[in-house]
């Protein structure tokens, strides 16, 4: 007969055969309900607008607006013209991809923005040239040489998008109930000037009649997705979103655009209209991969190690002497993707064997320690050491915690949305951390926490949840 222990944990008790426990696979973060997942290799055909001609078309109006109203025509004025244009319209999400282009809809921002940008060259050159002040002649005509010139571009740009979309209309699923999500597909289908086509109905209620297929199981989806190149999805319902959120995320994840669809309730935010809805671009499923999140981590890690350098080796050299030799914790957690990857951490602990160390949740009696190991816990220097884990791409300042395997695949099984957090490349802290969810919390609170900091990412939240962590250390608590 096989022996079993119990292994105590936040989310129930595991049961671990005497044996040891085999590599647990963690599930993809790209498998939703309904066994959703993208096949590898295959990702549904995306076509995307170029960002560049509508910067470019911004840029040339206000190089023709300075060289036309300007007295003289220095380099200098006409850069800073240009890049604050740029700045205030990037600011106003001017370039970012509009439901349905319309440089009418956009007039009084952009007009607007481009009387701001002069305003500002002229009260620079009141401040620190004025032999050089620009006259209010020569603010109106450059004003209106940029609003003129940046306007047509503009709508240039905005015509061949349209008729782009007429000849080519987005191929996009309808999520909801199957009642409304195939009255806004029809809808949709009734007013092709909006570019989107629908080509089916994300339901898991059966519907008769007529109308769009109903698709009920991860496979169908999978294969409207790559037969048709869907490249959009209609969210008709705040329920929807808590319902199918893994499979939305994969959406996401793939390089959809995912909408939600005010289909009777006012929808707060909307930002944009398709066919008479009111609709608002839900958080993608890309934002947090970029080089901002990569060159803030290699910076501020870099930083830190340099700065920390002669802490390290003393903490070091203390465990040295009071614990013996190994002062480096190494051990096997699960990063982005299903990664696995090896985390560094002083060594505070040692365990019986491997297999504690891999399936024991947490250390019950810190008091056992030595003073030097309970300090180190107790003010989450035992951490340190991963900041070597940030600046290899291992890990980030800021994501969900790593997990070892065996825990993984534990709470991928019992906690919805728990796979999903490694969508991100785990961090040293996060969101959750910074509400108290360290050492024996919910895990299932830990995940809805991690899966809200990916869902609405920013690089100033990083910052903030820096700022916020750093704040905590005044008052450590351990870990």
């Amino acid at each position: 007969m096989t022996a079993e222990s119990t292994v105590p944990s936040p989310g129930g008790r595991a049961r671990v055969t005497d044996h040891g426990f085999s590599p647990v696979s963690v599930i993809p973060p790209r498998e939703a309900a309904g066994g959703f997942r993208f096949p590898s290799g295959r990702r549904p055909f995306v076509r995307r607008f170029s960002r560049v001609p509508l910067p470019a078309a911004d840029g040339c109006a206000a190089l023709l607006g300075g060289a036309l109203a300007l007295p003289w025509a220095h380099p200098l004025p006409l850069a800073l013209l240009v890049l604050t244009v740029l700045l205030l319209n990037g600011h106003a999400s001017l370039y970012r991809a509009t439901a349905v282009p319309a440089v009418l809809d956009e007039l009084p921002a952009v007009c607007g923005r481009i009387v701001v940008g002069w305003c500002a060259l002229a009260a620079l050159f009141a401040a620190y040239s004025p032999a050089h002040a620009l006259s209010a002649r020569t603010l109106v005509l450059g004003c209106a040489v940029q609003c003129a010139v940046g306007c047509t571009g503009r709508a240039l740009v905005h015509g061949r998008r349209r008729r782009a979309l007429l000849r080519r209309p987005r191929a996009a699923l309808v999520a909801g109930r199957a009642g409304p999500a195939q009255r806004v597909a029809a809808a949709f289908l009734r007013h092709p000037q909006c570019g989107v086509r629908p080509v089916g109905i994300v339901s898991d209620e059966p519907t008769g009649g007529e109308g769009l297929p109903v698709l009920s199981t991860g496979e169908e989806v999978q294969r409207a997705l790559i037969q048709n190149g869907v490249q959009d999805v209609l969210v008709v319902g705040p329920a929807v979103r808590a319902e199918q959120g893994p499979l939305l995320r994969a959406l996401g994840e793939s390089g959809c655009t995912v909408w939600e669809v005010d289909a009777g309730a006012p929808a707060h935010g909307a930002a944009d209209r398709l066919a008479g809805f009111a609709v608002r671009r839900m958080p993608g499923g890309r934002r947090y991969g970029s080089a901002g999140k990569r060159l803030l981590d290699v910076l501020v890690s870099g930083a830190l190690l340099l700065l920390a350098g002669p802490v390290l080796l003393a903490c070091a050299l203390v465990l040295r002497v009071t614990e013996g030799r190994g002062v480096v914790f190494r051990q096997e957690r699960i990063g982005k993707d299903g990664m696995p990857f090896t985390l560094l951490k002083f060594r505070t602990h040692r365990p019986v064997d491997a297999h504690e160390a891999a399936t024991r949740w947490s250390v019950a009696n810190e008091q056992e320690m030595g003073w030097f190991c309970r300090f180190l816990r107790r003010t989450s220097l035992d951490e340190l050491l991963q900041l070597w884990n940030v600046f290899r791409g291992d890990m980030s300042l800021v994501g969900p915690r790593p997990e070892r395997p065996y825990f993984v695949g534990q709470f991928s099984q019992t906690y919805p949305g728990y796979a999903t957090r490694h969508r991100m490349r785990t961090g040293i802290t996060g969101l959750a951390q910074i509400h108290g969810l360290r050492g024996d919390t919910s895990i299932e609170d830990r995940a809805r926490f991690d899966n809200a900091y990916i869902d609405d990412w920013s690089l100033w939240r990083d910052v903030c949840i820096l700022l916020r962590t750093a704040v905590s250390l005044v008052r450590p608590t351990g870990s």
